[in-house]
């Protein structure tokens, strides 16, 4: 019987099966930023067992609110750093250094094929994009994974989604991946690994697949996985070309992680992405879509530019070619957070930084503070903000706010007019 990417990596990976469907496998990275990762730190010093399984396989990061905005967020900051300081983890990104995680760790050549990768945060499942299983875990296995270098898991069960059909213009990865969760519903993949594949992916860039796994966890998946090809080779050249003789060679290798013609899944689904329209989220779960046209003259107080899920360098490129030479409206606030120095130093080089600026908007350095409704964003009580982040709950950006999800262009274009609009209605 064949086999999917998932059960590939944990065959590789699996040490232990202590009960039927329980796999407990080693880890080749964890991830950690100042949110979640220092309760875990205290709790294993208070337990006698501060260290940890390979300081050269925890990479952190201060990401969520940064610079710190109060004494609670200071003291957050301080247990990290404090903690990468005492364990030798060299890599730490501190303030000034650091960027938006599921951003900064795959551009730093974190996320590889075949990796198996666990964080205290549930859109880990971004590096999936690489061809790794990368998965958000709670305190419990996060201390597990810091102090012995394992995770334990359901063994995996696997939803094929295979995207067919031409793009539309005007139709960008985060309006691809909202249809997909409006289709399949919030719970349509439950403790599932999602495989994105078909041409639709086989024509995206890492930065798009990244949009698109990232969001995997809005229908409950465990992860979203894509397969690694020569894009992937490609962008992770400049990170492992001392470990092959050519890009063929390293192709070769990863592509041991491409399913089986005869692997065995959950379910199997193709979309036609075709006749597909620009997207947006209404209510409060991921999976209330609709088009964003259906919205069209609803009144916008701001637009947020940004986030692990639409922060990278093509996502601010098609939010100022939008924008280019236009002002957005007077009853609108927009900000724009480059999702790493990295980001944010191309922009400036390709001159979007000045595009923003020029429109109106506000420029903040990376930050995931108003994803959640901590910082640099938060929405006043009955305020409407159409982001290019990644959950729309109830009070997610500032209580009694109203947040649509939608595509970086669909957010410059409402930005422009101060009411939902996308780019083609300008």
């Amino acid at each position: 019987m064949g086999k999917t990417t998932a059960q590939k990596i944990f065959d590789t990976h699996r040490i232990d099966r202590p009960s039927e469907g329980i796999e407990v496998i080693n880890l080749d990275a964890v991830f950690c930023h100042e949110i979640t990762t220092p309760t875990a730190i205290v709790d294993l010093m208070e337990r006698g067992k501060d260290r940890v399984f390979d300081p050269t396989k925890i990479k952190a990061v201060i990401d969520h609110v940064t610079p710190a905005k109060d004494s609670l967020t200071a003291m957050q900051g301080k247990v990290l750093r404090e903690w990468a300081g005492r364990q030798n983890i060299k890599d730490f990104f501190d303030v000034g250094r650091n960027g938006v995680c599921h951003a900064i760790f795959p551009e730093k050549g974190f996320a590889r094929p075949g990796y198996t990768i666990i964080m205290g945060d549930s859109h880990t499942c971004t590096h999936g994009a690489f061809g790794a299983f990368a998965a958000g875990v709670g305190t419990t296995d996060l201390e597990v994974g810091i102090l012995k270098g394992i995770c334990a898991f359901l063994s995996p069960e696997t939803i094929r989604i295979k995207l067919t059909g031409k793009i539309p213009a005007g139709i960008y990865p985060k309006d691809i991946i909202l249809h997909i969760i409006g289709s399949i519903g919030v719970n349509g993949a439950t403790n599932h690994v999602i495989e994105f594949t078909g041409p639709v992916i086989d024509e995206m860039s890492m930065e798009g697949r990244m949009t698109v796994c990232n969001m995997a966890i809005e229908a409950g998946a465990t992860c979203g996985i894509c397969y690694p090809d020569m894009t992937t080779v490609d962008y992770l050249w400049p990170f492992i070309s001392d470990d092959f003789s050519s890009k063929d060679e390293a192709l070769n290798e990863y592509r041991k992680f491409v399913p089986d013609e005869d692997a065995v899944y959950a379910k199997d689904l193709d979309m036609d992405i075709s006749e597909l329209k620009p997207l947006v989220t209404y209510g409060y779960k991921p999976d209330l879509v609709k088009p964003a046209a259906e919205l069209s003259g609803e009144k916008v107080d701001q637009v947020y530019i940004g986030s692990c899920t639409n922060g990278r360098i093509e996502d601010l490129r098609e939010a100022a070619a939008v924008l280019k030479d236009k002002k957005i409206a007077d009853s609108v606030r927009v900000v724009v957070s480059p999702a790493t120095p990295d980001i944010y130093k191309q922009a400036l080089k390709e001159g979007l930084v000045e595009i923003f600026m020029e429109s109106g908007c506000c420029l903040t350095n990376p930050t995931c503070g108003a994803c959640l409704g901590m910082s640099n964003g938060v929405l006043a009580e009955g305020e409407v903000c159409v982001s290019t982040t990644n959950r729309n709950f109830n009070g997610r950006m500032g209580k009694g706010g109203m947040v649509h999800l939608a595509s970086p262009a669909t957010a410059a274009a409402s930005a422009l007019t101060g009411t939902i609009t996308t780019a083609d209605q300008l």
